[in-house]
Order: structure tokens, then sequence, then C-alpha cells
């Protein structure tokens, strides 16, 4: 197994409006630092926050990439340049912008609030070449696994209602009761991509804690030790992706 660590100080920073938004970036942009650059075809990764104040990101333009926002905690609004009006989305919900051929939005963050956006590169010279388009999807259209323990919830696999353009994409979202051990299956041909959004957890005697990235490759079974009650992101993206990403 190769098992890659990112702590809070290996990510690249980020802020807007004078620090009322906040960001870690586990994947960020060429000129923001950190130590971890785009691979497979995930190009981006962000996790923002506010505290007791709500803050907007202004309007501003994307073109190529699908831009997905994943609500943690709170709510947000969103204004984009093809529904043309401002949407709600609240804690468990996702939205994806296929930004093809050109698309302006606007985000804001209400107060203690928090989400990732990733961006992923579905092949861009096939959707600079598409109308730009848009999904929300709610909390409860995705499939949950419960157990006394553990819940895993699917976001994206072959099955889900959330469709993309970049492939070999799968996502899920773990929460963990404390003083567990747990197995994941993980398949032989992706990289598969962990941020801990909350929690403490062991893998080999390592212990990775709240705002931690990890990557795991080579590798069909994960041990976890869970050392605290813990939610878990992962995405797993192909080894070997069959276009010639932008990064």
């Amino acid at each position: 197994m190769k098992l890659e660590i990112y702590t809070i100080e290996d990510q690249a920073r980020g802020h807007f409006n004078n620090g009322e938004i906040l960001e870690n970036k586990p994947i960020g942009f060429p000129g923001d630092g950190g130590k971890l650059k785009p691979y497979s075809n995930i190009f981006y990764w962000a996790h923002a926050w506010t505290g007791s104040k709500k803050s907007t990101i202004g309007l501003h333009p994307h073109q190529g990439f699908e831009i997905c926002s994943f609500v943690l905690k709170g709510k947000i609004n969103h204004f984009d340049t093809k529904q043309n009006s401002w949407i709600p989305l609240s804690e468990g919900d996702v939205q994806i912008i296929r930004s093809g051929n050109g698309i302006s939005h606007s985000e804001e963050l209400m107060e203690n609030s928090e989400i990732f956006q990733i961006w992923f590169d579905p092949n861009l010279r096939v959707s600079l070449n598409k109308l730009a388009s848009y999904d929300d999807y709610k909390s409860q259209d995705f499939k949950i696994l419960d157990s006394k323990w553990k819940k895993t919830k699917i976001i994206k696999d072959e099955n889900s209602k959330l469709k993309m353009d970049s492939e070999g994409i799968e996502i899920f979202q773990y929460s963990y009761l404390d003083n567990k051990n747990d197995e994941i299956s993980l398949k032989l041909d992706k990289i598969h991509s962990f941020f801990i959004i909350d929690g403490e957890i062991s893998i080999n005697g390592k212990i990775i804690s709240k705002g931690f990235f990890f990557t795991v490759t080579d590798q069909n079974l994960l041990k976890l030790k869970i050392l605290s009650n813990s939610e878990i992101f992962r995405i797993s993206s192909p080894k070997n992706v069959s276009y010639k990403t932008y990064s």
C-alpha cells in the first residue's frame, strides 16, 4: 500500500473578503503553494468555511471544468448566469456546474457554514464545445447504508443520481462512532483520496486528524481504527485517465 498523508500545514491556504471566508486547499491552483498538485482528473479541492458572519464570493467565470460544491455544514446560496436566480443549498446537498463553453456564478456562504468545492476535468477538448449545464441534488437524493456505528452516504457511483462527464469518479461520505475498526474495499485501478472532516483515525499506527488529507493506492482493503466520532469524505478517481487532462 502507498499511503500519502498531508497535514493542514501541507495544504495551500486562501481567503475572501478580508478573512470572512477562509480556505484550506488539499489541491490548490499552481500559484497557491501547498505540497500536492493536481492528479488523475481532480484539478482543485478547497475546504472553505465562514464564522459568525455570512459572506459572498462575487460573480466570476468558469469554462470547461466540472465544478462541484458539497455542503458539509450550514447553508449556502448560489447564483449563476444559466439559472439567473439565487438557489439555496443546505447541509448534505450537492451542486454541479458543468461549465462547458462558459458560465459565471456567485456563492453566498451563510454564517457558520462549511463546504468543499472540487474541480474535475471532464476532458476539456470536449467540454469546451458544450453548453454549460447545472444540477442541484438534495441530501435525500443519495443512498445511505446505515449500521449501528457507521453510515455510508453514496454520493457518486454508477447508479447514483449525480451525473458527471469526468470519467471514473466515485464519491462517498462516512460517519463513524468512536472506538471501532473498519475495512473499506478499494479498487486497484483507482487513486483513493480522503479528507477528515471531523474526528481522528489511525492507519498502520499513523494518526490522521481533522483537516488532514490522505491518498491511498495499490491496496484493495483499507483498515481503519476510529479513535473518535469521525466524518470522512472520499473520492476515487482513475489512476490512468483515458484523455489528456489539463494538468
